[in-house]
């Protein structure tokens, strides 16, 4: 048997992408996936399929519980009720909200003695953690991100919303420009919204291409004050050449040492986003077993987690291999 049993919560893109990924973990089975439909079409069809609504009444059956659910409303809602039961690795990604979500979680984790481990994935995630190393190394630098490019799902479902919308994608694209400033530590204090480009492909009606072009560029929080581009095409179009989830970006930090331009470049180039999503959520999976089993309670961002907790290698050989 295993060493880490995992349960699912969700099944939407992030879900299946953690069941594929298990599979691959030499210290990992999946026992089962916590659901609100009743049926599921999983990869294994002899996968357990629970009901959300008994999730504690099942907690006996694994170790971890990976939260692929939606940050805009269900993590907020939901994670604090899944943590009073058993410990939790979630993929938050509304990162003006996170220091308050941790103490949420924090404070019901401790009650309960479970660990949760908040806002994994890339950005935040693997993003927070280099942004927090480089910025130790080169405390004076300058320090930038850029998303991209990619698809947007959240910036997709806005454009999505509007109506007479059939099908729209928005890629996020970093400014070639903007980037090159960076990497020579001359972008000061550039914001996001001068360095990106908004990339729209959106299926409608002929007629309602003016209407809809105007609500996307006058959007607030997604479109407003971004260079947008937005291109009307036809069904047959989106559905050859828009269904895939790249995504990706960098993190860049230049600084000087005393006369000496240092630069830390951090990069992803993603094929498909809710993968890599996945793949370092279950990674942090075992760490939130590791500190249980520890007699560790509480929650925790990646920035608090040790590196070597995350691996399916022990520590000594990391040192022997890695050091």
């Amino acid at each position: 048997m295993a060493d880490i049993r995992v349960a699912i919560v969700g099944y939407g893109n992030l879900g299946r992408s953690v069941e594929k990924l298990i599979q691959q973990q030499p210290d990992m089975e999946l026992a089962g996936i916590f659901s609100r439909r009743d049926s599921l079409d999983t990869l294994d069809p002899d996968t357990p399929v629970l009901p959300s609504a008994g999730f504690a009444e099942h907690t006996d059956k694994f170790d971890v519980a990976l939260l692929c659910l939606g940050s805009a409303t269900d993590i907020p809602a939901q994670a604090p009720e899944f943590i009073a039961h058993a410990s939790t690795v979630d993929t938050y990604d509304n990162h003006r909200d996170i220091a308050r979500h941790r103490a949420e979680m924090d404070k019901v984790a401790k009650a309960a003695g479970t660990v949760a481990i908040v806002a994994t994935g890339w950005d935040p995630g693997m993003f927070s953690l280099n942004r927090t190393l480089a910025k130790a190394i080169l405390p004076t630098a300058q320090q930038h991100t850029f998303w991209g490019p990619g698809l947007s799902q959240g910036h997709s479902d806005a454009l999505r919303r509007i109506e007479g919308v059939r099908k729209a994608v928005q890629y996020t694209i970093p400014s070639e420009d903007a980037l090159g400033s960076a990497r020579r530590g001359e972008a000061g204090d550039l914001d996001g919204k001068q360095a990106h480009v908004r990339r729209c492909f959106v299926v409608c009606d002929a007629a309602d291409e003016e209407r809809i072009e105007n609500e996307i560029r006058t959007m607030p929080d997604y479109f407003v004050g971004y260079q947008v581009e937005v291109n009307f095409i036809d069904e047959a179009t989106f559905d050859a050449e828009h269904t895939g989830m790249p995504h990706g970006g960098h993190v860049v930090t230049a600084g000087d040492t005393g006369g000496f331009t240092q630069s830390i470049e951090y990069t992803l180039e993603l094929e498909r986003n809710p993968d890599f999503t996945a793949a370092v959520q279950i990674a942090y999976a075992r760490a939130a077993h590791r500190l249980r089993e520890a007699g560790e309670s509480g929650a925790y961002t990646v920035l608090e987690v040790a590196p070597y907790l995350v691996s399916p290698t022990s520590l000594d050989e990391l040192i022997t291999r890695d050091v």
